[in-house]
């Protein structure tokens, strides 16, 4: 019973004022990234020339930021399932604050990109203690519509940093757009240590060991289940990283598009994506996250192989839109139920599996985006074969690794085995010791969450209940045997 109760988060007495009120922080937590990466891209070319370097050792700033956003998330995940949720998170959230504001005050390049990447720190703590407190406090259906409604910050972030931060350009310089980051950040730093109660209990909290913290990732890697849907959402992720990289020249440069014209066409993409992460948030009570996201990967393949059969026939733009729309909406269906459905099975670990999965998207993402670039900017081909490319990849990849769990019909989002062999131990003719060694198998596989335990759970509980009614029936028939020999003697 203790087990039980410490490893489900419950749902059911959270209001909805405090559903809203968590909606917004953990958005704003989720919306650091794109904010630090995206809001200050219109003054790189300003940078470079008051810092009197080149527009390579400027762009050497966006990647101190994405390799710390990676390596922060490997930290803050593993601290945060130790220590709870708030104090690694109200710790990253001023490491951010002060940070942006000295990245404002940087003398030179070099400078500024050591500060990058310490920033970046305070960056990884809030997205990855935001998906971990919504597996604290949600599960299953509940845990899949909640990310549903944080795809609504992820779609619109990136579409409004370099907006937002072209127009602090025109009162300010870019040392302005790292002192409105910093504001940005003490806001949140305010409203979560007001508004944010801890969301990991004491008694669900792990030991701070380098040893078990390896132990953990080790498991998580070799959990099927666990890297089928975190590379599979992660390869997707890629795949925005891609498009991101290479639309504006493909666009823009290939097909002509002016950058008030390219702005909107990304707009609309964005929007795609916003549109068909908030009808998986109204639908996945009657769909399965599983059969949801085999829909957004398959959709993700059409548009990838729609995009390179346009790229190769040289149509035109009218050909190229239609199935990069596809592509980039495809992924409001893959993210918000690739993260429930691997975060599901973990939640003592869920920092820690918070952060693989945060890891795995960066780190894909960041190998991906270069190769745009390889073949040259004259062709639209390049952008179109790593987008279809990752897309099969993510469809493959989910399809050989999480196939065990279609064939034992697992719960979505829950980790848990099918309800079979609980309801066997319940059978006529079960003892109360064929219950509690069942029960213990439950437990077991349940803390595991893989497929391979959770059948042989099944399997071992029904192998104890048949030798418990066999064991029940020989005594049976030796009893009335006994009976009936002793009446025979007395007669």
């Amino acid at each position: 019973m203790t087990t039980q109760t410490a490893t489900q988060p419950a749902t059911t007495h959270i209001s909805r004022r405090s559903k809203v009120r968590f909606a917004l922080i953990l958005g704003g937590l989720t919306a650091l990234g794109p904010l630090s990466i995206d809001m200050y891209l219109p003054a790189l070319p300003t940078i470079a020339g008051e810092l009197s370097t080149t527009a390579s050792s400027v762009q050497l700033t966006l990647t101190a930021c994405l390799i710390g956003i990676a390596l922060g998330q490997i930290l803050a995940g593993p601290l945060s399932d130790s220590f709870g949720r708030r104090r690694p998170l109200l710790v990253g959230l001023s490491i951010y604050t002060t940070l942006s504001l000295l990245c404002a005050l940087a003398p030179s390049v070099e400078m500024l990109v050591g500060l990058r990447a310490l920033q970046a720190i305070g960056v990884a703590a809030g997205m990855v203690i935001a998906r971990a407190a919504v597996r604290d406090l949600f599960s299953g259906t509940a845990m899949t519509k909640f990310f549903s409604n944080l795809m609504l910050v992820t779609g619109l972030a990136p579409i409004l940093a370099p907006v937002l931060g072209g127009q602090v350009l025109q009162f300010t310089s870019w040392r302005g757009v790292f002192v409105l980051l910093g504001g940005f950040g003490a806001m949140l730093l305010i409203v979560t240590a007001l508004w944010l109660p801890e969301t990991l209990p004491a008694a669900r909290r792990t030991p701070a060991r380098i040893s078990r913290t390896l132990r953990v990732f080790g498991g998580l890697l070799t959990d099927r289940l666990f890297v089928g849907y975190g590379l599979s959402c992660g390869l997707m992720f890629a795949a925005i990283f891609a498009y991101i990289s290479g639309s504006a020249f493909v666009l823009q440069g290939i097909y002509g598009l002016s950058p008030q014209a390219y702005s909107i066409v990304f707009g609309v993409n964005s929007l795609g994506l916003v549109a068909l992460g908030q009808l998986n948030g109204r639908i996945v009570g009657r769909f399965s996250e599983r059969r949801l996201l085999t829909t957004g990967l398959v959709m993700a393949n059409v548009g990838g192989i729609g995009l390179v059969i346009a790229a190769l026939s040289e149509i035109g733009l009218a050909a190229i839109l239609p199935p990069l729309f596809l592509l980039v909406s495809a992924n409001g269906f893959v993210m918000p139920n690739a993260t429930a459905l691997a975060l599901g099975a973990h939640p003592r670990t869920a920092g820690s599996a918070s952060a693989l999965l945060g890891v795995l998207q960066f780190v894909v993402g960041g190998v991906a985006a270069p190769l745009v670039g390889l073949a040259g900017e004259s062709s639209a081909l390049p952008m179109a074969v790593v987008m279809a490319g990752l897309a099969i990849a993510g469809l493959t990849v989910f399809g050989t690794l999480t196939r065990g769990c279609a064939r034992l019909r697992c719960r979505p989002g829950s980790g848990r085995p099918p309800r079979r062999s609980a309801r066997a131990a319940h059978r006529p003719g079960g003892s109360g010791s064929t219950f509690f060694v069942t029960k213990r198998i439950d437990r077991c596989a349940h803390r595991t969450g893989q497929v391979y335990y959770q059948q042989v759970a099944e399997r071992l509980a029904e192998l104890l209940v048949m030798l418990t009614v066999i064991t029940r029936h020989k005594d049976g028939v030796t009893r009335r045997r006994r009976i009936t020999a002793h009446r025979g003697g007395r007669t």
